[in-house]
């Protein structure tokens, strides 16, 4: 009778604590990976949407005006008449572009 109350309070163990693990893996989905997901998709559709003309800063701080676009390839004018060639990959929103976009 003992063996049979312990092993029946170790089955309810481990279902509370594979219940335990879900519920921490289903707060990290909402804390961490959908939220970065949201904001991949968010510089994606900006990068779909450069134009040429437009101020954007790389990912190494650079800070430059599209001057052409061809196949991923950014023409990045830096400094007058100093042209830079960087992937698109690189390329975010100015500071100024993305205070317009909190504003």
């Amino acid at each position: 009778m003992v063996f049979l109350n312990a092993a029946a309070a170790q089955g309810g163990g481990m279902m509370s604590t594979l219940l335990m693990f879900v519920v921490i893996i289903a707060i990290m989905y909402f804390m961490m990976i959908r939220p970065q997901r949201k904001q991949q998709k968010k510089i994606e559709s900006f990068r779909n949407g450069l134009q040429v003309g437009q101020e954007v800063v790389t990912s190494g701080g650079i800070y430059g005006k599209i001057k052409s676009m061809e196949n991923g390839i950014v023409m990045l004018e830096v400094a007058h008449n100093v042209v830079v060639r960087v992937d698109i990959s690189v390329i975010y929103p100015s500071s100024a572009d993305a205070q317009q976009e909190v504003k």
